[in-house]
């Protein structure tokens, strides 16, 4: 489950609707930023009410994520609200906090650390109860010496685990974890694979996307050349994961054992088809009508790929890795 702010509401709605697939077990969860939130706040549910414990959890922590940004100076502008548009351009306290954190950090105008999701995940997750559940946990963090990833497991799991993975460092001070700084995973791995292959046992993996891999059209404008930029290096280590795989398949298919375990997983991708009609901004837009519209737009797309590729599952890969790696 890939990060992306706010958008992370159309992963919500994916597992809302996959969740009530009985014959459908999770073996693990590879997460990074939002998605790690979403897999943390879904196993927790999980060990506390089964499938509909873990669709309950999930409402729930969305719905208090729209209500701490009731009263957050990031609002849509009039005529964006008017124009039915999600994105924040239009909002002249976004556009100041954007320009301001080109020219200070976070160090400068947050020197206290404040981080108001904090305070919502220790109440939404029980994180004594990650280390006993039975759905394994991969988080991905930044370490911001090396450059690297670091992949996160369930005896790991803490508020600050999950603050790292999602910590955009124009925005808030790196999070300090066993004497390393750490800033979000979507730079190193959005999300990682690999432990789904070295720890799992199940074969299918499915992707739930939120960064558009590809987009129309040329950025022209400043924004529009930053916000790409983000969309590029938060989806290149996962291409090159699968970029990996892909290759290791064609390695065993010549005949070749070695790295079959990699080769024997199955990629199956989710489609969002509304990733590339949404701006950089709106991943700061936690308006409740906003979140809901993406949640039913993740459901629809859940539902299309049960319907398109479910019965792949166990059998084959989706022809949607093919997609993905076109070019790569």
């Amino acid at each position: 489950m890939q990060g992306g702010g706010a958008h992370g509401a159309f992963t919500w709605g994916v597992l809302d609707r996959l969740l009530e697939e009985e014959w459908l077990q999770i073996d693990g969860i590879s997460g990074t930023s939002a998605g790690a939130m979403n897999a943390a706040v879904l196993v927790d549910g999980y060990g506390k009410g089964g499938r509909e414990g873990a669709r309950a959890a999930l409402a729930a922590f969305w719905r208090a994520v729209s209500d701490a940004a009731l009263f957050s100076p990031f609002q849509r502008g009039p005529l964006d609200v008017m124009l039915g548009r999600w994105s924040l351009d239009g909002s002249p306290l976004f556009v100041g906090m954007d320009l301001a954190t080109r020219l200070w950090s976070p160090y400068d105008f947050n020197p206290f650390g404040f981080n108001p999701l904090r305070d919502l995940l220790e109440a939404s997750i029980d994180f004594e109860q990650l280390t006993r559940a039975p759905v394994k946990l991969f988080i991905t963090a930044t370490n911001v010496r090396t450059g690297r990833g670091r992949v996160f497991r369930n005896a790991e799991l803490s508020p600050d685990v999950l603050l790292a993975s999602a910590c955009l460092p124009n925005m808030f001070q790196a999070v300090e974890l066993d004497g390393e700084y750490y800033w979000d995973g979507g730079y190193s791995g959005n999300p990682t694979i690999t432990p789904l292959v070295r720890d799992c046992d199940s074969r299918d993996t499915i992707l739930v996307a939120i960064n558009p891999v590809e987009r129309a059209g040329r950025p022209t404008t400043a924004r529009e050349i930053l916000s790409r930029i983000n969309e590029v290096s938060f989806n290149a280590g996962l291409l090159k994961e699968l970029r990996m795989i892909a290759l290791l398949r064609q390695v065993v298919d010549a005949g070749n054992c070695e790295g079959a375990r990699w080769a024997q997983m199955r990629i199956h991708l989710v489609r969002n088809e509304l990733a590339a009609e949404l701006d950089h901004s709106s991943k700061l837009n936690a308006e409740w009508s906003f979140l809901k519209m993406l949640h039913g737009e993740g459901r629809r797309a859940a539902a299309d790929f049960l319907a398109r590729d479910g019965g792949n599952l166990g059998r084959r890969s989706s022809v949607d890795l093919d997609i993905l790696l076109e070019g790569v």
